[in-house]
């Protein structure tokens, strides 16, 4: 079972946490991570070439995950991944890098951003459909 979070001010908040931890995002990925997200909490499995971990995402998009850890691995890393959609009993199959690391603050979790590399488009749309679900859910 999936337990999910609600929260409105996500962008708002990614955004502080960004200017936070001073970082840097060109145009690209600025569009990249405007998309709309949902703050949700579901446990993903993923692994790299040599070992398998499983942890908690803290939000996604139709673009990719932020994976809460201690031990984020570094920029650039491919992963593959599953996870269930939150909502529904099906698993996602897919792979992904790391874009992004955060060591965490007062207010935020370590973690990474992974983007999705490859998702088809019908798992695309689950996304989307999910997210604006969740979104509709937390403006009620």
């Amino acid at each position: 079972m999936s337990k999910v979070s609600l929260r409105s001010d996500e962008s708002d908040h990614q955004a502080d946490m960004d200017a936070e931890i001073g970082a840097e995002i060109d145009d690209e990925e600025a569009e990249r991570r405007h998309a709309m997200r949902a703050s949700v909490t579901v446990r993903i499995d993923y692994a790299t070439v040599d070992e398998m971990f499983s942890e908690f995402t803290r939000d996604i998009n139709e673009g990719g995950v932020f994976i809460e850890t201690e031990k984020p691995h570094q920029a650039g890393t491919e992963v593959s991944m599953q996870f269930h959609l939150p909502g529904t009993g099906e698993v996602l199959h897919t792979i992904g890098r790391v874009v992004r690391v955060s060591s965490g603050n007062l207010t935020a979790p370590a973690g990474m951003g992974i983007e999705f590399d490859e998702l088809t488009s019908a798992d695309r749309s689950k996304i989307d459909k999910i997210v604006r679900a969740l979104r509709s859910q937390s403006s009620d």
